[in-house]
C-alpha cells in the first residue's frame, strides 16, 4: 500500500537537488519511534503522536505497555491503518523508552529497532539523567542542525567550548538508512562545563565527537569523547510530532561520571536546546517551503547534505511502494565501533 505519495520530482529532473527539498514532503513509515521515556507511562494513560498520529500509551495489568490509536476509556471497533484495524500498535519496550511502530503493522520487526549501545537494555538509570525539551519547528530541521557538529562551538560555546583548536578533522559515513558525522580536534579549548562542573583544569583537550542519526526514526545518537575530561553519551530522539513541532524525551548517561557532573551535564540540555530553538524556529517556515534562492555550504556541511540526501532516497523508494530495509539497514546491528565506544562499560 503506498499510503503516500511524495511528492519529489526524479533525480534526473533539472529541479533535482539536497539544496532545495522540501521536508514536509517528506513522511517516511515503517520504523519505530521511542514515544515516550519509560517512567513516564504507568496505568493512566499518556497521549503521545508522530506525524498528528495519535498514540495513547498505557501499562496493563501485567505492567505490559499498551499503545493505542485510541484512549481506552474511548474503544473503537474498527482501527485504521497504522493499526491494521485492531486499533493497537506495536509496542517494544527497550532502553529506557516505550518504541511504538509507525507504518503498516504486518512490517514490524524487532531486527530494525535501533541500537542504543551505551544505554541499559532494560532502562532503569536515575530519572534526573532525562528530561524532556520541544523544538518549534519540524524534526528534519532540528536534526539537520544536530548533525553539523561545528554549529555547537558558535551557538553553544558558553557549555562546549570555542573553536578554537590545533587540528579539526571531519568524516561522514552512511548506509541507507542512517548518516553520520564524526568531528575530531586536536588542543581544543577546554569545554566550560568541564571547567566549572567537572573538574577540567588543563588548558586544552582532545575531541571525538559523534552524531549517527537513523533516518526513519529521527533519532539520534550523540557520543563525546574529551580527554582530559569525561565521556558525554546523549540519546536524542527528535520525535515529530506534526509539522512545525518535534518532541524530545532526551537522556544523558553520566553513570561513568562523578559529582557534581553527572547531575549538571543532563541540565545543560535545557540551556541547549533554548539556543538551538532560538535560532531554528524563526527559519522554520522557510525550510518547508521551495525556494530558488542559491543554498551555500562549505564542506563542513558534508553531513548535512548526506542527511538531505539519504530522505530523499528513501522517501522516492517509499513513493514507489518500497518501505523494506536494504541490508545494510539492520538497525539492531551493535554501532558501538562507530561510536568509538567499549559497550561493556554500559553493561556493568
Amino acid at each position: 500500500m503506498n499510503h503516500f505519495a511524495n511528492m519529489l520530482p526524479p533525480e534526473n529532473d533539472p529541479s533535482f537537488s539536497v539544496n532545495s527539498w522540501t521536508p514536509r514532503d517528506v513522511i517516511l513509515r515503517d520504523a519505530w519511534f521511542p514515544v515516550a521515556n519509560a517512567h513516564h507511562v504507568g496505568r493512566k494513560p499518556v497521549r503521545r503522536s508522530i506525524h498528528s498520529q495519535p498514540y495513547y500509551l498505557w501499562r496493563d495489568g501485567n505492567g505490559v505497555a499498551v499503545a493505542s490509536e485510541f484512549h481506552p476509556a474511548n474503544p473503537v471497533k474498527d482501527g485504521g491503518f497504522f493499526t491494521g484495524g485492531t486499533g493497537f500498535y506495536p509496542a517494544i519496550e527497550r532502553w529506557g523508552y516505550i518504541w511504538a511502530w509507525y507504518g503498516d503493522p504486518a512490517n514490524a520487526d524487532e531486527m530494525v529497532l535501533p541500537d542504543v549501545p551505551y544505554l541499559p537494555r532494560d532502562g532503569g538509570l536515575p530519572k534526573y539523567m532525562s528530561g524532556t525539551v520541544r523544538f518549534d519547528c519540524t524534526s528534519a530541521l532540528s536534526l539537520e542542525n544536530l548533525i553539523d557538529l561545528t554549529h555547537a562551538d558558535y551557538l553553544h560555546a558558553s557549555v562546549v567550548g570555542d573553536d578554537l583548536s590545533d587540528d579539526d578533522g571531519i568524516e561522514v559515513v552512511t548506509t541507507s538508512e542512517t548518516v553520520t558525522m564524526i568531528r575530531t580536534c586536536k588542543g581544543k579549548s577546554v569545554a566550560p562545563v568541564m571547567r566549572y562542573v567537572g573538574g577540567t583544569f588543563a588548558r586544552t583537550q582532545d575531541v571525538r565527537a559523534v552524531i549517527h542519526i537513523f533516518l526513519r526514526s529521527h533519532v539520534a545518537l550523540a557520543y563525546g569523547r574529551y580527554r582530559p575530561g569525561f565521556d558525554v553519551p546523549l540519546f536524542h530522539p527528535c520525535i515529530p510530532e506534526t509539522r512545525d513541532r518535534c518532541r524530545l524525551d532526551y537522556t544523558f548517561n553520566m553513570s561513568g561520571t562523578l559529582s557534581p557532573f553527572r547531575y549538571v551535564m543532563p541540565k545543560a540540555s535545557y540551556i541547549v536546546s533554548g539556543q538551538d530553538n532560538y535560532m531554528t524556529r524563526p527559519q522554520n517556515q522557510a525550510y518547508l517551503e521551495p525556494t530558488r534562492r542559491r543554498d551555500l555550504h562549505s564542506p563542513f556541511d558534508q553531513s548535512g547534505q548526506k542527511y538531505r540526501a539519504g530522505m530523499q532516497a528513501l522517501a522516492r523508494r517509499q513513493a514507489a511502494g518500497d518501505y523494506s530495509y536494504r541490508s545494510d539497514g539492520l538497525l539492531s546491528a551493535d554501532c558501538s565501533e562507530l561510536l568509538g565506544i567499549d559497550r561493556k562499560q554500559y553493561q556493568r
